[in-house]
C-alpha cells in the first residue's frame, strides 16, 4: 500500500532520466515533496493535539493518572484503523481526478496524524523528536538516492514488496504469538524494508512522470499518489525506529 504508481510501465531506462537538465521533472518531485512535508506538519500538530489537549485525548485514549497510554476507546480504535479503510477503498478506484486523489491523500494525512498522538503519550517527548529528526535524516538521503542514481532499482522493488508482504504477515503473526525476540526481528526488517522503498517508490514517481509525457491532470493525480506513498514510507521507517530509540514514559 506504500506505492499507487507501479502499475506504470518503465518505457525509459533509469539511467537515462536525468533530473539535472530536466526542469519540468524537478517541478513534478518539488510539488511531491512540498505536499510530503505539508502532510508530515499537519500530521505534527495533529499528534501534539491529540496527545497535550485533555478534551480531545480523553475521546481517543484511556490513559494513567501520570499521563502515560494505557488503552484505546471505541473511536481511538477507529481512528486507528482509518488509514488502512481509506487506503483499500481507494484500490478500487479507476482513473481518479486530481480532486479526488488529493481528497485521498489528506483524508490518510489527517487519520494517521491524528493516531500519531499515542507515540507522545507511551514515549518522552524528547526521544520522539529526536527519532523524528533522525527518521527525516535518513529519508532526506535515501530519497537523494533514489533520485540521483542511474542504477535501475525496479528488480530490487519486487524483493521489497515480497518482504513487505511477509513483514505484514509476521506483524499479524505477532498479534497472537510473540516469543522473546520477534518484536525486535519484525522492527529490524521494517526499518529496512521501508528504507529500501523510500529509494525505490522516489524513482518510481521519476519514471512515473516521463511515462505521463506532461500530461497535466495525470501529472497532478500522480503528485498526490507520490506524497502519499512517501508519507507512508515515512511514517512506518519513522514508527520501527521508535522501538530501538525510543525512551517509554
Amino acid at each position: 500500500m506504500s506505492d499507487f504508481n507501479r502499475g506504470y510501465t518503465r518505457s525509459i531506462p533509469a539511467d537515462r532520466a536525468d533530473m539535472s537538465v530536466d526542469a519540468g521533472l524537478r517541478s513534478f518531485m518539488l510539488g511531491v515533496y512540498n505536499k510530503m512535508a505539508l502532510g508530515l506538519l499537519l500530521s505534527a500538530g495533529l499528534a501534539w493535539l491529540t496527545a497535550d489537549f485533555a478534551p480531545v485525548t480523553q475521546l481517543l485514549y484511556v490513559t494513567t493518572p501520570d499521563g502515560r497510554l494505557a488503552g484505546f476507546t471505541l473511536l481511538g480504535t477507529i481512528v486507528r484503523f482509518a488509514p488502512l479503510a481509506v487506503l483499500l477503498g481507494a484500490m478500487f478506484m479507476r482513473n481518479p481526478s486530481p480532486r479526488a486523489a488529493g481528497i485521498i491523500y489528506w483524508s490518510v494525512v489527517t487519520a494517521i496524524g491524528a493516531g500519531l498522538g499515542v507515540w507522545l503519550l507511551a514515549y518522552t517527548g524528547s526521544s520522539v523528536a529526536m527519532t523524528f529528526l533522525i527518521t527525516a535524516t535518513a529519508f532526506g538521503g535515501l530519497s537523494l538516492f533514489g533520485y540521483t542514481t542511474k542504477k535501475d532499482l525496479s528488480g530490487f522493488g519486487t524483493f521489497l514488496i515480497m518482504g513487505l508482504w511477509g513483514l505484514i504477515i509476521a506483524s499479524l503473526v505477532g498479534m497472537f504469538w510473540n516469543p522473546p525476540g520477534f518484536s525486535f526481528i519484525i522492527s529490524a526488517l521494517g526499518v529496512l524494508i521501508f528504507s529500501g522503498l523510500i529509494a525505490y517508490d522516489t524513482q518510481n514517481l521519476k519514471m512515473t512522470y516521463y511515462q505521463l509525457g506532461g500530461d497535466q491532470n495525470s501529472m497532478a493525480v500522480a503528485t498526490n499518489y507520490g506524497a502519499l506513498s512517501l508519507y507512508i514510507n515515512f511514517i512506518n521507517l519513522f514508527q520501527f525506529l521508535m522501538a530501538f530509540l525510543g525512551n517509554r514514559r
